[in-house]
C-alpha cells in the first residue's frame, strides 16, 4: 500500500499449563511463557505502532498479596521499553537476592510477570485521545477475585454513544473516552451480576471463607457474561481478557470481521490474531492451529481445562475482512501468501490489454514492498501466458512445415516477460519539518529508483501496488520517482479494488474525501454536469443519520451511479499525475475487479470500503456521517 493507513491492532494470550518448576527444567528458564509472549508480539509487531501493554495473573496466590498486573507504554519502541524494563527489574531482584532461576517460585513471588497467565496487546488507534491510559489491556479491580476484569482487542465500535447511554441509564458513571472503556463496563456489569447471583447461592447453600472465592469461580458461565454483554455491540472485534477468578478467554465478532486463532498442546494454550506467529513462535504446523470461529468464545479455564462455546446466534452471513489478507496480516501465512499471490494474476489480463501483450518493450515490477507476493503471482502467470502463446506458435509453424531453429530461438527467447527491481523506499518520513511545503519535498524522496533498466520511452513500466487509498504517496513520490526513466507509458495496477467507502471496524480510513476513487467520482460529478447530485446525497444523507431505526440503505453509492470503473479509474490516473511529468510518460491506472477479489478470497467477503455493503447498521451511519463530513468541509473521523 503507497498510502499509510491505520493497522488493526494485535493480541495475544499464553496460558502455562504446568508450573513455572516444569519450564525451568525443560527451556532453562522459568520465565519461557513471558519470553513466549515477547516473541509473539513481535512477530505481529505489523499490527500497531502507537503502543503495546502487557497483562499478567498468577494463579492461587494466598490472601493479601497482589495477583493481577499490567504494565503499558505509548515509546516508538514500547515492546522493548516494557519487556527490556521488566527484565531489568527481575536482575535487580536477582542481585538483590530476592528472586533465583533455580528456585522458580521466587520468580512467582516477586516478579510481576512471573504468572501463568500472560497478555499481550498491540496498538493502533482508531479513536479516542493518544497516551498511555488509552491503551490495552484496560483494568477494572475489586476486592472480590472473580470481579476483576482485564480486557485488551482489536476492534472498533460504531455505537458507543449508544452503549455508553445505557450504562448511565443503569445509573452508571462511565468514562466517556473510547469504546474500549464501554466494552470493559458493559462486560464487567454482567460480570459483577453472576458473580453476586453466585455469592446468594453460596451464602444460602453455607459456603464462606477461603472456599467462598473459588466455588464462586468455579461456576461463572463465561459464554452467558458474553452473551449477554455483547448483545447490543455493533462492529468488528477480536478481544482476549483475564478473569480475577483465573480464567482466560479469546473471542471473536458474529461476523467474523476481525480474526483471530488459538492452539492448545499439553504445555500452554495460546492466541494470537494472526496464525503465522503462532506457528513460528510455537513451532507448530499450519493444521495445529485453529481459527476462532465467529461468534465464538475460547476459555482457558483456572484448572487449565479449554473450552469452546458459541455465545452468539448465527448471522445471516459472515464478512471477514478483506483487507487483512490484502494487506494487514504478514504474508508469511501459507494461505494468505497464496491468496495475494492470486490477487497479482487475475490483475494480468488488463495489464496486457493495456500494453498490447508488447512483452518484449515491457518491464514489470511492484511497488511499495508489500506487493510483493502479488507481484510474484503476477509474474507466474504472466509468464504462463507467454508460454502457451509460445506453444501454440510452435505448433502452427510444425504444421506449416516451417519450424526452423532461428523460429524457435526467436519465439522462445524473444519477448519474454522481463521483470525487475525498480522501486526501492530509501528512507521513512520525518515529522522534525512541520511546514507543508518541507513535509511535501520530503516525501518526494520516500522512494528512488534502479537507473538504467528502463529504455527511455521505448518500453512500457508496469508496477503492481497492494491498493490505492488516498493516492497521496503515488502523486507525491513514486510516480515523480519512476517518470525519471521516461518510459513510453507508466501503468500502476492494484490488486484491490477502488475504496470507495469508509471503514469503521478497526481500519483508520474513515475520511470520505480523503479517498483518491471518491475524489475522482466527484470530479467527474463537476465535469459532466450533475448539478445538484451532492446536495442530493447529502439531504439524504442527513434524513438517514434522523431514523430511529436504521434502514440499511447506502445514499453515498449515488456519487458513484453514472460513471463505470474504468471511468473511475482514468480520472484516478489523472488526479495522480505530477504535475511536473508533463503527460510525459503517460499515467494509467488499473485496480482489481470485485468479481476477482471474491475469486481470490472466498473465505473474506467482507468488502464494504469496495462495495458499501455494511455488514452492520452502524456501516451505514458512518459512511453517510463521513459524506456530511466532506460535504461540508469538516475534517475528522466519522464515527
Amino acid at each position: 500500500m503507497s498510502d499509510e493507513i491505520g493497522h488493526h491492532c494485535g493480541i495475544a494470550l499464553v496460558r502455562l499449563r504446568k508450573p513455572l518448576a516444569y519450564y525451568e527444567q525443560k527451556y532453562g528458564t522459568p520465565l519461557w511463557g513471558f519470553n513466549q509472549l515477547f516473541l509473539l508480539m513481535e512477530k505481529q509487531h505489523n499490527r500497531g505502532q502507537d503502543g503495546a501493554g502487557i497483562g499478567s495473573m498468577k494463579l492461587n496466590m494466598p490472601p493479601g498479596e497482589a495477583f493481577m498486573f499490567r504494565e503499558r507504554s505509548t515509546s516508538s519502541k514500547a515492546l522493548s521499553k516494557i519487556f527490556g524494563g521488566q527484565h531489568g527489574k527481575l536482575d535487580q531482584m536477582v542481585k538483590d537476592g530476592i528472586a533465583f532461576p533455580e528456585f522458580p517460585e521466587t520468580y512467582k513471588k516477586h516478579f510481576d510477570y512471573g504468572g501463568e497467565i500472560l497478555m499481550g496487546h498491540l496498538r493502533y488507534g482508531t479513536s479516542g485521545a493518544y497516551g498511555s491510559t488509552t491503551c490495552h489491556p484496560y483494568f477494572r479491580k475489586s476486592n472480590w477475585p472473580g470481579k476483576n476484569l482485564m480486557v485488551a482487542g482489536n476492534f472498533n465500535l460504531t455505537n458507543v454513544e449508544e452503549l455508553n447511554q445505557k450504562l448511565v441509564e443503569r445509573g452508571q458513571h462511565p468514562v466517556f473516552d473510547t469504546d474500549t472503556q464501554a466494552i470493559l463496563e458493559e462486560t464487567g456489569y454482567h460480570l459483577d451480576a453472576i458473580n453476586d447471583k453466585l455469592s446468594a447461592e453460596a451464602a444460602n447453600q453455607g459456603i464462606e471463607g477461603d472456599e467462598l472465592a473459588s466455588w464462586i469461580g468455579e461456576r461463572v458461565d463465561l459464554p452467558d457474561v458474553f452473551r449477554k454483554a455483547s448483545e447490543h455491540w455493533d462492529g468488528g472485534y477480536a478481544l482476549a481478557g483475564i478473569i480475577g477468578n483465573g480464567d482466560a478467554f479469546a473471542m471473536r465478532d458474529p461476523l467474523g470481521i476481525r480474526p483471530g486463532f488459538y492452539f492448545e498442546d499439553e504445555e500452554v494454550i495460546a492466541v494470537a490474531s494472526e496464525r503465522a506467529p503462532l506457528m513460528t513462535v510455537f513451532d507448530k504446523k499450519v493444521d495445529q492451529v485453529k481459527e476462532i470461529k465467529p461468534g465464538t468464545i475460547v476459555v482457558a479455564k483456572a484448572n487449565g481445562d479449554l473450552e469452546v462455546e458459541r455465545f452468539a446466534d448465527d448471522p445471516a452471513r459472515e464478512t471477514a475482512c478483506s483487507f487483512e489478507r490484502i494487506y494487514f496480516s504478514r504474508g508469511n501465512d501459507p494461505d494468505i501468501y497464496a491468496e495475494r499471490k492470486m490477487l497479482g494474476a487475475l490483475l494480468v489480463p488488463d495489464v496486457l490489454k493495456s500494453v498490447g501483450n508488447d512483452f518484449s518493450n515491457s518491464v514489470f515490477s511492484y511497488v511499495p514492498n508489500t506487493a510483493e507476493s502479488a507481484y510474484y503471482g503476477f509474474m507466474e502467470q504472466l509468464r504462463l501466458v507467454r508460454r502457451a502463446e509460445v506453444q501454440q506458435q510452435l505448433i502452427e509453424a510444425k504444421n506449416k512445415g516451417e519450424l526452423t531453429d532461428e523460429l524457435i530461438n526467436e519465439l522462445v527467447m524473444d519477448n519474454w516477460p522481463k521483470g525487475e527491481k525498480i522501486a526501492n523506499k530509501d528512507i521513512k518520513l520525518r515529522t522534525f519539518i512541520s511546514q507543508e511545503s518541507g513535509r511535501n519535498q520530503l516525501v518526494s524522496h520516500v522512494y528512488d529508483i534502479t537507473y538504467g533498466v528502463i529504455r527511455e520511452k521505448k518500453d512500457a513500466l508496469v508496477c503492481i501496488d497492494d491498493s490505492i487509498v488516498r493516492g497521496t504517496t503515488l502523486k507525491q513520490s513514486i510516480l515523480k520517482i519512476l517518470g525519471r526513466s521516461k518510459p513510453r507509458k507508466l501503468l500502476i495496477a492494484s490488486t484491490a479494488p477502488q475504496i470507495r467507502y469508509p471503514d469503521c471496524y478497526g481500519i483508520d480510513m474513515s475520511e470520505l474525501g480523503k479517498f483518491i476513487a471518491f475524489q475522482a467520482a466527484v470530479a467527474l460529478i463537476k465535469e459532466r454536469g450533475f448539478n445538484g447530485l451532492l446536495a442530493e446525497v447529502a439531504k439524504n444523507c442527513r434524513e438517514a443519520l434522523q431514523e430511529t431505526r436504521p434502514n440499511l440503505v447506502n445514499h453515498v453509492k449515488k456519487v458513484y451511479e453514472n460513471f463505470t470503473p474504468e471511468e473511475i479509474s482514468n480520472k484516478v490516473a489523472e488526479l495522480v499525475t505530477p504535475s511536473e511529468l508533463n503527460g510525459e510518460p503517460r499515467v494509467e491506472v488499473i485496480y482489481q475487479g470485485i468479481e476477482n477479489l471474491h475469486e481470490a478470497l472466498p473465505d473474506h467477503p467482507g468488502d464494504w470500503y469496495f462495495t458499501g455493503d455494511y455488514p452492520t447498521p452502524g456501516g451505514y451511519r458512518v459512511a453517510h456521517k463521513a459524506f456530511l463530513n466532506f460535504y461540508e468541509n469538516k475534517n475528522g473521523r466519522s464515527y
